[in-house]
């Protein structure tokens, strides 16, 4: 137990290093990074030995559970190495298993996203408004975004309180449309702020509409096939 608080004593130490150097960014020449990295290693390698060390059992079930402990540190470590690629991997699972599910995929510096194309040819996506899940057609032909009346209320949109004075062309035709605004719209890792949209008189638009008012504002949007990326 002695060898145990020693390593414990140490890592503190080394806790407390990495606190007082951190506007330096180095502790003792290496980078606080790899110095971090070095005591997360140091602390299993402590566990490690004072499991070995410490084991009043027979040489063979320390052997057993020395080789347990390495197995769960090599997943630890592989998982950590590969954690964007596992994060990746989801992303695209969950965007099989639901459809309009943005996957956030890597484009230099910059946020972006891809969705895949709707059985129904359509480019749909399930976007976050005021934090209440929405699915929308990604509609270039409709100037700014629109809400159904039930999305908008869902959002958190008082449409009693709205006036239906803006008219719309829809697929069922020409339909009344009121002018509001949500806190903020999010398509996976792309979010803007104070967003005007329009919300359609109840009954008259089938599903909520993504348009050129938010497209207009990223940085590129393209489509590769039966994917459509979003670059912030």
């Amino acid at each position: 137990m002695g060898l145990f608080w020693i390593a414990i004593a140490v890592m503190a130490a080394g806790v407390g290093l990495l606190v007082a150097n951190h506007d330096s960014g180095t502790v003792f020449g290496m980078a606080n990074d790899s110095f971090a990295s070095m005591l997360y290693l140091s602390l299993w390698a402590a566990v490690l030995i004072v499991g070995l060390f410490g084991a009043r059992t027979r040489f063979r079930n320390t052997a057993r559970d020395l080789a347990y402990w390495l197995l769960i540190l090599l997943v630890l470590m592989t998982g950590y190495q590969y954690r964007y690629e596992l994060q990746d991997v989801a992303s695209r699972l969950t965007a099989g298993l639901i459809p309009g599910s943005p996957m956030s995929i890597s484009d230099s510096s910059r946020a972006a996203v891809m969705i895949d194309k709707a059985a129904n040819g359509h480019f749909e996506v399930r976007m976050q408004a005021n934090g209440t899940t929405i699915r929308a057609v990604v509609d270039t032909g409709a100037t700014t975004t629109a809400l159904t009346a039930r999305d908008a209320v869902r959002a958190g949109i008082d449409t009693g309180a709205l006036v239906y004075a803006t008219p719309v062309m829809t697929a069922n035709g020409r339909a009344m449309a009121a002018r509001a605004s949500l806190d903020s719209l999010r398509i996976g890792s792309i979010e803007r702020d104070g967003v005007p949209i329009l919300v359609a008189e109840p009954g008259q638009l089938d599903q909520s509409l993504l348009g050129m008012q938010f497209l207009s504002g990223l940085s590129s949007f393209e489509m590769r096939g039966d994917r459509l990326i979003l670059t912030d």
